[in-house]
């Protein structure tokens, strides 16, 4: 009785060829494994194969009792894997091995002659760039559901007076409204990013097989129309062994986790005593074990914690890439790892912010005492001269030694009087206190882009005619 197995993927030792002598260790089926966290992309392998079968089909290359074999069986491996009842072997590597394993136990022959004129290396190349492209837009629509948390709150404070910061100092006051839309022009370019990337990664490895591509007679385009792809990698070398796409894609996360940091660094600090302008609900805080008093934002925290998490990742991506020569090098099962995580960080992260911006409270009160506190107006004082004839250098100097007098009285500069005012230009009139107000500095800023109530208005619905 012969001791060659009837399934040569039956046995992981021969999944490739009879080449080897001995079987692979245990310890060595762990250490290169991936199939336990890379059957993630089951549905990307069932999709690319039997765009690959059918082409094969059409090519003359599989026969339609074989073709429609293939479907069959991938219909049942579709049905197991969605139950939750398709045994995933660690003997069989990866994702790609264990389905093909299933179909030809389900269909025989015809399993084994799927693999036709392909590779793993094409093969996990494109399942890759499938899956990566789902998520992508998953992630386009989740963007677009964080911008709309963020209008909304944006529009209903659009009168709200903020103090904006330079060096966290107060500078200028600024409508609340038109402090978020900042962030909503943020998350919009990284939607534009994420846009741009999702063409360089819809592109089609397969049929460059191992390396040289395939004596057979391929339709490589007839693939990439079947799959929804944009393009066809020209080059086989390149098709299996390219990563650019996955460290473009980290990149691109990798800002878009800048952005929810910075907006969570602002959080952290509205929500502390010392400024009081916002509370966040509290489903998205904890308490502390020992101080009852503590409100703690442990959503934003822990948010710009996982910043550093995915920007590691994407240099992670670019180190494991530097040193590889062409073509494919077992390496690359490293980049599965970084770029999932990367994903669900990204995705989990989009979807609480979204719903923990929609449950913010605003403090008005706060913000407005806070915004009196830093002569926030003192430009305006400096514009309003300015416009009275003086140059503004000339006037930047008056107006810092009304300020320096101001802070030695304690009191704001729309509070000093008129005739203490005028000791520092006689052209100051009464119509200056209009100017000197926080309201009155809001307003003056009527211009595109800027913080008058009217433009952040503008801006909101600029907004949201551009996301439907």
């Amino acid at each position: 009785m012969s001791s060659i197995s009837n399934n040569p993927l039956a046995n992981k030792a021969q999944a490739w060829s009879a080449l080897f002598s001995e079987p692979m260790s245990d310890l060595v089926k762990r250490y290169t494994s991936s199939v336990f966290f890379d059957k993630r992309m089951w549905a990307a392998d069932i999709q690319g194969s039997l765009a690959h079968a059918e082409m094969l089909h059409a090519q003359g290359i599989l026969n339609a009792e074989d073709h429609a074999a293939i479907e069959r069986g991938m219909a049942q491996i579709k049905s197991e894997i969605e139950a939750g009842q398709f045994e995933w072997k660690l003997d069989l590597e990866d994702v790609h091995l264990n389905i093909e394993a299933r179909l030809t136990e389900l269909v025989g022959l015809a399993g084994k002659r799927l693999h036709t004129g392909r590779s793993r290396n094409d093969q996990v190349a494109t399942d890759v760039r499938l899956w990566l492209r789902g998520e992508i837009d998953e992630l386009q629509a989740l963007l677009s559901a964080l911008q709309l948390a963020l209008i909304e709150v944006a529009e209903k404070n659009a009168e709200v007076i903020l103090p904006g910061f330079t060096h966290l100092q107060v500078a200028q006051p600024v409508a609340f409204g038109h402090h978020l839309l900042a962030y909503v022009e943020m998350f919009a370019r990284d939607a534009e990013r994420m846009a741009d990337v999702r063409r360089r990664v819809n592109r089609l490895p397969l049929g460059a097989a191992a390396l040289a591509g395939t004596s057979y007679p391929l339709d490589r385009e007839r693939v990439a129309k079947t799959l929804g792809m944009e393009a066809v990698c020209q080059n086989s070398l390149d098709a299996v062994s390219d990563r650019d796409f996955a460290i473009e894609f980290s990149a691109a996360a990798s800002l878009v986790m800048v952005h929810i940091s910075r907006l969570s660094e602002e959080l952290i600090l509205w929500m502390s005593q010392s400024f009081g302008f916002i509370d966040l609900a509290d489903r998205f805080c904890t308490g502390s074990s020992i101080m009852p008093q503590k409100k703690n934002p442990d959503v934003p925290e822990l948010a710009r914690g996982k910043t550093g998490r995915v920007v590691g990742h994407l240099m992670g991506l670019i180190t494991l890439m530097k040193g590889q020569p062409l073509a494919y090098n077992k390496d690359n099962q490293e980049d599965k790892e970084p770029l999932f995580d990367t994903v669900d960080t990204l995705k989990d992260t989009l979807r609480i912010f979204a719903e923990m911006m929609g449950g913010l409270t605003v403090k008005p009160e706060a913000m407005e005492r806070a915004a009196l506190k830093g002569y926030a107006t003192a430009t305006d004082l400096a514009d309003y001269l300015v416009k009275k004839g003086l140059a503004f250098r000339d006037a930047h100097e008056i107006v810092a030694h009304a300020v320096k007098t101001a802070i030695g009285t304690g009191l704001d500069l729309s509070a000093l009087p008129l005739a203490e005012l005028q000791k520092f230009d006689a052209r100051i009139g009464e119509d200056v206190f209009e100017v000197l107000s926080l309201r009155g500095s809001l307003n003056a800023r009527n211009i595109l882009g800027g913080t008058a109530p009217a433009q952040v208005r503008a801006q909101v619905a600029r907004h949201r005619a551009r996301l439907g």
